[in-house]
């Protein structure tokens, strides 16, 4: 089965979002008075049709969830026993300033996905927390070598995590609140089996996997250290992102685009170290590295919450994300990990729209932005924007 074939078929089961039209959106919300835009609010914000590039599977789970497969499973670290409890403490351990510290937080989430029944579950719930908070395109990524301990194989965790994701789409749809989820695999910066994720996302890709990516610690782990699976994905003619500029410079940045080829950037924050702002937006310069971004389009995965708490920038306001709107580099909205951040795309893009000013023309464009940076065939994307996302931000626009 081809990848394009594999997403029309979502639409002939009824999986795929059905096209929106003022006298048909009662059902995610969006009949509105039409004689004028909708209130901003956050709650409005979640009837918008919202697409979603970088989300991390083992970074969103629902606490409750933690504990029901801690204690199935006889996991006995968990630094809380009670749901508010466990949520304050990964949001509080998260929010250290530092990317490695942020990382040590997954290693209860991980703990937790061993077994066919906890991947199931999560990928499961995921597809459903995404679904009921307005996505309608979501690629949620995770590494399957973390979740060997208990003797999966790498293509069992695939199997069982897409099954999940299946599941979730599924049962979305039925509660009229359809969604397509396409899922990334990773390969930890730090290990030394980028290749063979690499060869496990291209033997997955035409059953729901849509690329790869590599994540974890940027400092002292280039990725030049993984040149042979982006070679392979480059051969196989394979998506794939990478984190970068995240915790680490410019550099980073570099590497990924010209020695790795990379489709995407994940975080892409620290391009702005090759941006010189004199006193008004039109008086910046960009420097190469800034210029070939934006002038070859390539996306920047922006997950506002998530960069604050790891440091890569002092606050929310100080978030470049305006500033590269306003250069029209291609922005995108994004979560990273919904526990640790205590977030959600509606509360991003809510955020966002308080810190900036931005309406729901700006929100639209960035949700297109991400709809085209999509890893699915081009018709496919073209279908979500024409038939999902612009009739209902024309709803809500008014």
């Amino acid at each position: 089965m081809a990848a394009g074939r594999q997403v029309r078929d979502r639409a002939a089961t009824g999986v795929w979002p059905a096209p929106v039209s003022p006298a048909e959106s009662a059902g995610r919300g969006y009949r509105v008075d039409m004689t004028g835009p909708t209130p901003l609010t956050l709650a409005s914000i979640r009837r918008a049709p919202k697409a979603l590039l970088h989300d991390h599977l083992d970074g969103g789970l629902r606490p409750a969830t933690v504990l029901e497969l801690a204690a199935e499973c006889g996991y006995d670290e968990l630094p809380a026993d009670t749901e508010a409890e466990l949520a304050a403490w990964f949001r509080e351990a998260a929010d250290s300033g530092s990317l490695e510290r942020y990382l040590e937080t997954f290693a209860h989430t991980v703990a937790v996905m061993q077994t066919p029944e906890g991947l199931r579950r999560v990928a499961r719930e995921c597809v459903l927390d995404l679904a009921a908070d307005g996505v309608v395109y979501a690629e949620v990524r995770y590494a399957p070598e973390q979740h060997l301990e208990r003797g999966l194989s790498l293509d069992e965790v695939v199997e069982h995590t897409l099954a999940g994701f299946r599941e979730g789409e599924r049962a979305a749809a039925a509660a009229g609140q359809p969604i397509v989820v396409t899922c990334l695999l990773t390969a930890m910066r730090h290990a030394a089996r980028s290749r063979e994720i690499a060869e496990l996302a291209v033997r997955w890709r035409d059953r729901g996997v849509g690329g790869f990516d590599i994540a974890g610690a940027e400092a002292g782990y280039p990725p030049t250290r993984h040149l042979d699976a982006f070679e392979y994905m480059r051969a196989n003619s394979a998506h794939f992102t990478i984190h970068a500029g995240e915790a680490f410079g410019l550099p980073s940045i570099h590497e990924a685009l010209a020695f790795c080829g990379c489709d995407r950037l994940g975080h892409g924050v620290r391009i702005t170290d090759d941006i010189r702002v004199g006193d008004s937006v039109a008086d910046a310069e960009l420097g190469l590295v800034a210029r070939y971004v934006r002038d070859k389009r390539i996306p920047l995965e922006l997950c506002p919450s998530s960069n604050v708490q790891t440091g890569a920038v002092p606050s929310l306001d100080k978030h470049p994300f305006d500033l590269l709107a306003r250069l029209r580099f291609r922005v995108t909205v994004n979560t990273d990990n919904r526990l640790m951040s205590d977030t959600s795309m509606s509360q991003e893009m809510h955020k966002l729209v308080q810190t900036f000013g931005y309406g729901w023309s700006d929100l639209e464009r960035f949700t297109i932005n991400a709809m085209k940076s999509a890893f699915i065939p081009f018709p496919e994307r073209l279908r979500i924007i024409d038939d999902i996302i612009k009739p209902g931000y024309a709803v809500l626009i008014g």
